[in-house]
């Protein structure tokens, strides 16, 4: 247990696997719930979306009248952000799977089966139990869950049979035990016992892959710095029984052959060396404090036993019941293998939070060690391919993506001799040349416009407008070509994306261009009459941000606060309340901290002396406004990492620039509270490119308010992503697409 000032603290298995799954997780798997009318099912749910794509076997009123009836302790939020982001089946009325799994079903071997005739199978796999785990079989789903109400017939057989990978199966027990259990008699309290109860016979091969097996269980589950060794022991009561019972010799026989499969396992993983097992420990091990004193682990392996493997199914069972009667407050939970991660089976007395944590456990080991990247089968979770444009002066790059997962990205070079034919012209006057690059780019990937299903173009300097997803119209059309927000590459998303869709049935979108003004009034007043504060930031970033964060946190962009600062060439710093991008700063045009090339806000007396001073013409003063301001002008260089090496050598002027640039970045974090009127702030959230500098992302925390939420980093511009999730968003109905129709004058 760890220690803190004398008290021990149990281990929170909880965030260990939420942190785990969470450093390694880069998209989530499609999880089917057999009892989607059991409130554990519902609660447990309710606190997994964030890590599953979840299919519900069960009509959705149905669902949702559970959660009404039984769970109305649940947050709203919570609850309303899972039902939203799942699916709901109900097995009977899918026809067309249920042909596909009927076909399945009888061409399998007959000993697989409990089927001959087509009407009875279709009988059979209407049910929800079988019918989830033929979703996993067939590839439309990854994992199936179940056991809570189903009788092992119903559901346990059924899946070992159809899912079955491994010729050695074991369900392990997993117990974090409360603080009350003596902490000397398993580390940290953590428990793992082994059952081998679903394999038909027990050999001492078979008994020593199930020992090897749940030690690596354990091992994949608890990080290192919590259980440092993993020491199992194969447990025996008996000196009676031939090979196939649990005696001493069966025991001892599969202790010999354990080293051998341990090698097996190290080759896999260099983290299953920190694996000891032991042969012949007595059961009172597991159940006497007296007892376990007396055991010791052998030489080499530190710590206590943590894993215990049961011989038979009798003793399995009673050392699971037994912790779990004796310990009703214990976390447990029980994981598969053999299956490959695709079945979970749940005892029927389990918990809400036991359901959760089987589930997590599975997900993790899908992520770690299933070498996992997406559901074969989009059939409950559609994968739009959709193409993303953000157009450069000299370059047009292009991403595709399937659902949220990337496909490819690629930056297209246009030299200057293909250039050439436009220099009179006004940027937007190359959008077929550019649309002819992209459609030579989607050949190159096989790729053809029937491939796609939307295009995201990026937004231009279009009239002041909300935030969200725009289809792209005449007027947008006509408003970039008349270049109302001024000439820039941006305004060739849209008229790219228009000219590649024209003539089909693909939609084109922009996505929260840089004018997106939703900023109130009163933040526009500036105090000369003639001048009023423009909006222009980098809107696209700091929404997708935001929008990310909330769903990281399973609820909506509507329903939180939160300040986004994007800190790349320029630097924005918006609040976002309850879903509104209610003030930033104009980093394009010299407003708030300086950048690496913007000189952010001057003091205005001495730059109107500056302006008249005769030293600097109007474009040197521009250009040291935007371009050749901020960190090039004090240092001579826009790269952060120059300036950082420079602090570390010793470079006295670098290190109080660099502590200036933190600082800035702070107060200007801090002037947005009054934005959020006393509301609490969730988080502040820093990207872009400067938001990889470790130590500028420390600078900041330390002087950053408490009061203004806790400091959360995303790096990177992610402007790709952005795009297409924005696209996403109304392709899987969860937003409506807008309509380009400003008001006159904007």
């Amino acid at each position: 247990m760890t220690e803190i000032s004398g008290a021990a603290l149990p281990f929170d298995i909880d965030r260990a696997l939420d942190d785990q799954i969470l450093a390694v997780m880069q998209n989530r798997p499609t999880v089917v719930l057999t009892e989607a009318l059991d409130p554990r099912t519902v609660e447990a749910a309710c606190h997994l979306s964030r890590f599953a794509r979840l299919v519900f076997l069960a009509d959705e009123a149905a669902v949702r009248a559970v959660q009404r009836d039984h769970l109305p302790h649940l947050d709203a939020t919570r609850v309303a952000y899972t039902f939203q982001n799942a699916a709901f089946v109900d097995p009977a009325a899918s026809s067309d799977l249920l042909d596909e799994f009927v076909a399945e079903y009888l061409a399998l071997p007959a000993e697989l089966r409990r089927a001959d005739l087509p009407q009875e199978a279709r009988r059979l796999l209407s049910e929800p139990a079988r019918f989830g785990i033929m979703c996993v079989r067939c590839g439309h789903a990854d994992t199936v869950v179940g056991g809570l109400t189903h009788e092992p017939r119903q559901y346990f057989r059924p899946m070992l049979r159809l899912l079955r990978v491994n010729k050695v199966m074991c369900e392990a027990g997993i117990f974090v035990l409360p603080p009350d259990h003596p902490s000397d008699i398993f580390p940290h309290n953590i428990v793992v016992f082994g059952d081998v109860g679903v394999n038909a016979t027990m050999t001492p091969e078979t008994l020593a892959r199930i020992a090897v097996g749940t030690c690596a269980v354990a091992r994949d589950l608890f990080p290192e710095d919590v259980l440092p060794t993993i020491n199992g022991a194969i447990v025996s009561y008996s000196h009676k029984g031939s090979d196939e019972g649990p005696s001493p010799e069966l025991v001892r026989r599969a202790t010999a052959l354990v080293p051998e499969i341990l090698a097996e396992r190290v080759a896999l993983g260099e983290r299953y060396r920190t694996i000891h097992i032991e042969g012949e420990v007595k059961i009172s091990t597991a159940l006497s404090r007296r007892s376990a004193m007396y055991y010791q682990p052998a030489e080499g392996a530190p710590g206590g036993t943590n894993v215990i493997i049961a011989p038979n199914l009798d003793l399995g069972n009673l050392l699971f019941h037994l912790y779990a009667t004796r310990y009703p407050e214990a976390k447990k939970f029980p994981v598969m293998f053999g299956v490959r991660f695709k079945g979970v089976d749940l005892p029927m007395d389990s918990s809400a939070q036991d359901v959760m944590l089987a589930v997590k456990a599975s997900l993790l080991r899908h992520h770690k060690f299933g070498h996992w990247t997406r559901t074969p089968k989009d059939t409950f979770f559609p994968r739009p391919r959709i193409l993303a444009i953000n157009p450069g002066s000299t370059s047009t790059k292009i991403s595709v993506y399937e659902g949220d997962l990337e496909s490819f990205t690629k930056e297209l070079q246009h030299g200057a001799d293909e250039l050439a034919p436009f220099e009179a012209q006004p940027i937007t006057g190359q959008a077929g040349f550019r649309k002819q690059a992209v459609l030579a780019a989607l050949a190159e990937h096989d790729l053809t416009l029937a491939d796609l299903d939307a295009v995201a173009g990026r937004g231009g300097l279009v009239r002041p407008i909300p935030h969200g997803t725009y289809a792209v119209n005449e007027r947008m059309l006509a408003d970039l070509r008349a270049a109302v927000g001024g000439e820039h590459a941006s305004n060739l998303g849209a008229l790219i994306a228009d000219e590649l869709c024209r003539g089909t049935d693909l939609p084109a979108y922009i996505v929260d261009p840089v004018v997106v003004d939703e900023v109130w009034e009163k933040a526009k007043i500036t105090g000369f009459k003639s001048v009023r504060r423009l909006v222009i930031s980098h809107a696209l970033n700091q929404i997708a941000t935001a929008q990310r964060f909330a769903q990281e946190h399973e609820t909506f962009y509507e329903r939180i606060n939160v300040i986004v600062c994007h800190m790349g060439g320029g630097i924005t710093i918006g609040a976002h309340r309850h879903g509104r991008y209610l003030d930033v700063n104009n980093g394009l045009n010299g407003e708030g901290p300086f950048s690496p090339q913007r000189s952010g806000t001057i003091p205005t007396g001495q730059l109107i002396d500056l302006c008249f001073s005769g030293k600097l013409t109007k474009a040197e003063l521009k250009l040291l406004n935007k371009g050749r301001g901020g960190l090039i002008d004090l240092l001579g260089t826009a790269d952060l990492r120059e300036v950082e090496k420079r602090v570390a050598d010793g470079d006295e002027w670098a290190a109080l620039v660099f502590d200036a640039l933190a600082y800035q970045i702070a107060k200007h974090i801090a002037m947005l509270l009054p934005a959020f009127q006393d509301e609490p702030v969730d988080g502040i959230l820093l990207t872009g490119g400067m938001a990889r500098s470790a130590s500028l992302v420390a600078a900041i925390r330390s002087y950053v308010p408490g009061r203004c939420g806790r400091v959360v980093v995303y790096p990177g511009e992610n402007e790709m992503a952005a795009l297409v999730q924005g696209a996403l968003r109304v392709l899987n109905g969860k937003e409506e697409a807008r309509t380009y129709a400003p008001e006159a004058g904007s």
